[in-house]
């Protein structure tokens, strides 16, 4: 079912961690026991609990965490695509202690140094009139203030995305969110429309041209030129314009550059151009959430936007921003923010001066550490080499990505793409962490390995990625 055995030959011993000279401080807390009673009686009882045994994690360095035991993990999922520039950053841990000597908070009613000084340098970033930027504490916070920035600009209510999007989780995003296992059975928002997933992989049309990545699908295709898979995805595009927007009621389209949460899905070259257009032909306004693909991960840019040659008219960020730290941020320009004068707009925490410290240091960091290279770098190294397991185990569907934003998806075999089954999955999840290898999990059905390590991993990470990949299909 997998594949031949002479492709193991070399894998009957285990793989081992990279060298790691940082020795982690003796954990005295809480024990798992009384942890998991805590969780129970007194957490969310919708938190989700990664492994079959609770994960429990006392410090990280760098690209590392280390449990209660102190047994030394490779991070290769960042804390759900959030650890940018490696966990407990000294230059951040120096920033932050000298700032909260100075002043921990300050309302931005008030003029403070930090939320102007990142404000400028995040404008910076940005191009061409996307130039205002507003503080908020979370991804989902920021699409929920874009859908409010487009609505007041445009007079429309009409919002549209892909389906198999992930764009936050409250009230009103669940409703801009297409995945069922984020709704609840509460009557949506209204308002809201989604339009079929340009997925190359597991759509209805794509092939082995259709990607801006190292790594194709083996779908076949004859597209020369013009990718044919993008023009019909196109297509179905324009029939929800035709059939369900009234004429010149459209008030946003939003996108994920690459889809995060969905699985790690690209979609055909030029579709977001495409779509950009025709947004921009019925009046609406397009925004990027770079929650994911944001600062330098994908490698080619600094904003995943920038791969599609389009500038949108809102972007919002998350997660990477603040290495950790609960910052976010939406970017807008100035015609369209003056729209959100009709009223006031307050956000207590947005810009703190310890949050923009962290968000101007993280900013730094990544052009001084040269991480956004790193990405390039070792994440083609690691695409390419994670597609030479999509060639020795039949299970192994497919492999995406840009830089260190990637998906393996695994399937019953590679004919029929049904996903593989949740058990096996688990079963893999569980030897690779075993192993100490964390990564993530998405996609609807759970069967894509999310691989969105801190940017600062070596190609030592990468191969130890794969080898231990490697050795737990062996051991399935």
């Amino acid at each position: 079912m997998l594949c031949s055995k002479r492709f193991f030959r070399n894998f009957s011993s285990k793989p081992k961690l990279p060298e790691c000279s940082f020795k982690p401080n003796k954990y005295q807390g809480l024990s798992v026991e009384e942890m998991d009673n805590i969780r129970k009686t007194n957490l969310n009882p919708a938190l989700s609990i990664y492994y079959n045994e609770p994960f429990a994690v006392h410090q990280g360095y760098k690209q590392w965490l280390f449990d209660l035991k102190g047994k030394r993990y490779l991070d290769m999922f960042g804390g759900i695509c959030t650890v940018s520039v490696g966990h407990c950053h000294p230059k951040i841990t120096e920033a932050v202690t000298e700032q909260m000597k100075m002043l921990g908070h300050c309302s931005n009613v008030y003029y403070n140094e930090k939320i102007h000084q990142y404000a400028s340098k995040l404008a910076d970033k940005l191009p061409g009139k996307l130039k205002v930027i507003y503080f908020v504490n979370s991804g989902s916070e920021a699409n929920d203030l874009a859908v409010l920035l487009a609505r007041s600009f445009t007079g429309n209510s009409n919002v549209i995305s892909l389906k198999n999007c992930y764009h936050g989780m409250t009230y009103q995003t669940m409703a801009l969110t297409s995945n069922s296992h984020y709704k609840y059975p509460v009557p949506q928002n209204p308002g809201f429309s989604n339009v079929m997933n340009p997925d190359v992989y597991r759509g209805l049309w794509g092939g082995n041209k259709c990607r801006d990545s190292p790594v194709q699908t083996y779908r076949q295709c004859s597209c020369e030129g013009v990718c044919e898979a993008g023009e019909k995805y196109m297509e179905q595009f324009q029939e929800e314009l035709n059939y369900n927007i009234p004429t010149n009621g459209l008030a946003a389209f939003f996108a994920e550059s690459i889809q995060g949460v969905g699985g790690t899905v690209q979609f055909p070259k030029n579709y977001i151009k495409d779509v950009y257009s025709l947004i921009k032909n019925s009046g609406g306004l397009f925004v990027a959430d770079e929650v994911q693909t944001g600062f330098g991960r994908t490698g080619d840019h600094f904003w995943g936007f920038e791969g599609h040659d389009i500038e949108p008219d809102i972007v919002t960020m998350a997660k990477g921003i603040g290495n950790g730290y609960p910052l976010a941020a939406v970017a807008t320009t100035q015609e369209i923010a003056k729209s959100l004068t009709k009223a006031v707009h307050f956000n207590t925490f947005g810009g703190n001066p310890i949050g923009t410290t962290v968000g101007s240091t993280v900013l730094d960091i990544i052009e001084e550490e040269k991480l956004q290279e790193n990405s390039k770098n070792i994440g083609t190294k690691l695409l390419l080499k994670l597609a030479q397991l999509r060639e020795e185990f039949e299970i192994v569907g497919d492999v995406r990505g840009k830089g260190l934003m990637i998906g393996v998806e695994f399937v019953m075999d590679k004919e029929s793409r049904r996903p593989l089954s949740p058990e096996k999955i688990l079963k893999l999840w569980e030897t690779c962490r075993d192993l100490g290898l964390i990564v993530g999990k998405g996609g609807y059905y759970g069967n894509v390995f999310r691989v969105k390590p801190p940017m600062c991993v070596t190609e030592e990470d990468a191969d130890f990625t794969v080898n231990v990949l490697r050795y737990a299909l062996y051991s399935l």
